[in-house]
């Protein structure tokens, strides 16, 4: 498959996409109960992560760029607080939380280096 490797070379779009891995093999196992809320809210906060890194790449202007990078970090928050309430709850053991919050914190890694180096791109 042929792709544009003006993003999907980057880590942090690869990085977001094994998170995307881990949510929906996570999600697959709660509660059936959850599917249309919970699970679902979990699947497009991770979802958005990528898309909103892709969408910000194909702007072409350095702030929109931040604006959606600013976009996907969020949703990476927005994740990591359904992740701690599916843990709460008893959905998710620790193990996996375990699992899944490394991969949350090297995403914002990721995602704030990104920020950065736009930022000081535009000075």
């Amino acid at each position: 498959m042929k792709e544009n490797k003006s993003y999907t070379s980057l880590d942090v779009w690869e990085n977001s996409r094994e998170l995307i891995k881990k949510i929906y093999l996570l999600t697959n196992n709660l509660a059936k109960e959850e599917l249309y809320s919970l699970t679902s809210q979990m699947r497009r906060a991770a979802v958005s992560i990528p898309s909103n890194i892709a969408e910000g790449i194909a702007r072409n202007y350095q702030k929109e760029t931040i604006q959606f990078l600013h976009i996907s970090k969020g949703s990476l928050y927005e994740l990591e607080t359904q992740l701690y309430l599916a843990f709460d709850i008893g959905y998710v053991k620790e193990n996996e939380m375990t699992l899944v919050m490394d991969q949350i914190e090297s995403c914002k890694k990721l995602v704030a280096g990104f920020i950065n180096y736009y930022r000081n791109k535009t000075s």
